[in-house]
């Protein structure tokens, strides 16, 4: 499989302009595997459809599957039990599906290449022969503007008739709707990139300059080598392979050995913190490297421009835990939800390192639970907190919390934003296993609250969420 400099090397180095397009297939392109069955798995879990629509519903994909009926007609046979809905209630229902089930799933190397079209001002285009409640929040999450997709039709009172408008993006329906596109916006569809796995997709691939194949299923794969397409590989997501599973139980063994390191610094300290400062460093570096995860940090020197300090950081990922441990190193008192002080391993590490640990259901516990962080920067120690609570699904900041900024101003101390752009690229929310990559961090200069005032809080708290939005967006 290419690398991921080597995948954007000739986009990096092409022409720039939005006269050159970036058009995506989305199943197995931008997701791993068959988005669709995300939507029909929260329809039955969600809405228990009756005997009757489940048999309607699979017996369209069996027709559809054995070429005896089209594409628009198979998606109104599946889509009966959406007849009635409102647009907005569609887009709700595609945005609470992708952030639930579909965010995970976003290859890291895609996102890595509408990035790298993006910064060259190429115009990025999703082609799906999905509906736009479907892909709607998977082109948000990665930035995508264009979306051409199949259209439902709505009646006056603005509901879901239950039809689909004709022709559907499918097929050669996809080469008309890209070349009509390019024609509206001024595309030069011989300098520009088609990305997709289907042989259904022939079409355009054929009016584009530079195709693309990902993941192609075996027909695609034998057209493409006939005509010399470069194609590439991408088993970042879905079932992990065995590196990745040896990287997992590296990282369980790697327990023992930072516990031996950390007893020299406990003896000759007197200090469990001193020990638990090594142990929690030397296992984050170490879980790190067996499981092929770099890191690449931008302004490293404003972790140690002044301390004590209180660094926070936005929450993707279990991985932001370890990264910040390795990151800041020693000195330091994590705060975390109480949740985590039962879970297996990570708990009893972060007790032994003295986190904090604060119930975010009740208020005044919480409120009362900060007061050690306060005397531990008062007696020089530093502070590492996500302000925003709760781990977010996708790369987008959630609102943050009052707390850390509390702390800073009660203890005179500066804030340090440390920006984790991706790692849910290496751990997404609810994975079990460390995928290799390289995460990018961005470390922004103290920000000093010396003089804030708590009438002001608001437009500070405000104005750092705003910096972590930009940095997040470069």
């Amino acid at each position: 499989m290419a690398s991921r400099r080597e995948l954007t090397r000739e986009i990096e180095r092409g022409p720039r302009g939005p006269k050159i397009a970036a058009f995506f297939d989305v199943d197995r392109t931008l997701l791993a595997g068959f988005s669709a069955g995300a939507f029909v798995k929260d329809r039955f879990a969600e809405e228990r459809p009756g005997l009757l629509e489940m048999a309607r519903t699979a017996a369209g994909a069996l027709r559809f599957g054995a070429g005896q009926t089209s594409f628009p007609s198979f998606l109104e046979e599946t889509s009966i039990g959406l007849r009635g809905k409102t647009e907005a209630e569609l887009m709700e229902e595609g945005e609470r599906i992708f952030t639930r089930h579909l965010a995970a799933d976003v290859y890291p190397e895609s996102r890595a290449l509408v990035a790298a079209h993006r910064s060259r001002g190429h115009t990025v285009v999703i082609v799906s022969s999905a509906t736009r409640f479907q892909v709607e929040a998977l082109a948000n999450d990665l930035g995508i503007e264009h979306v051409l997709c199949t259209d439902l039709e709505f009646d006056e009172a603005g509901r879901f008739t239950g039809r689909v408008r004709r022709p559907a993006v499918w097929q050669e329906g996809k080469a008309v709707a890209a070349t009509t596109f390019a024609r509206e916006h001024d595309v030069d569809l011989a300098e520009s990139y088609f990305y997709t796995d289907s042989h259904d997709d022939l079409s355009l691939l054929d009016e584009v300059g530079h195709p693309r194949l990902v993941n192609p299923d075996p027909e695609l794969a034998r057209v493409g080598a006939r005509r010399g397409w470069p194609a590439y590989q991408f088993r970042s997501r879905g079932r992990p392979g065995a590196r990745e599973i040896a990287g997992l139980m590296g990282s369980l063994a790697s327990l023992g050995p930072a516990a031996l390191a950390a007893l020299p610094a406990t003896i000759a300290s007197g200090s469990l913190r001193k020990g638990a400062d090594v142990m929690l460093s030397t296992y984050s570096e170490m879980t790190t490297a067996v499981t092929g995860v770099e890191l690449h940090v931008e302004g490293e020197e404003h972790l140690w421009a002044h301390r004590p300090a209180v660094f926070i950081f936005n929450h993707q990922s279990g991985l932001d835990s370890l990264l910040m441990a390795q990151l800041t190193r020693r000195d330091v008192v994590g705060i975390a939800k109480k949740e985590l002080e039962t879970t297996p391993i990570v708990g009893p590490l972060m007790k032994a390192a003295g986190v904090i640990f604060v119930d975010r259901g009740d208020r005044t516990r919480a409120i009362e639970a900060l007061e050690p962080a306060v005397e531990a920067l008062r007696e020089g120690l530093s502070v590492v907190i996500a302000p925003e609570g709760t781990r977010s699904a996708t790369r987008r900041i959630g609102r943050f919390k009052k707390g850390a900024f509390h702390l800073a101003m009660a203890a005179g101390v500066p804030i340090v934003p440390v920006v984790i752009k991706n790692a849910l690229d290496a751990l997404p929310r609810h994975g079990l296993v460390i995928r290799p990559t390289t995460v990018e961090v961005v470390v922004h200069p103290p920000i000093p609250t010396g003089d804030w005032r708590r009438e002001d809080l608001d437009a500070h708290i405000a104005g750092i969420e705003a910096l972590y939005e930009r940095t997040l967006s470069d």
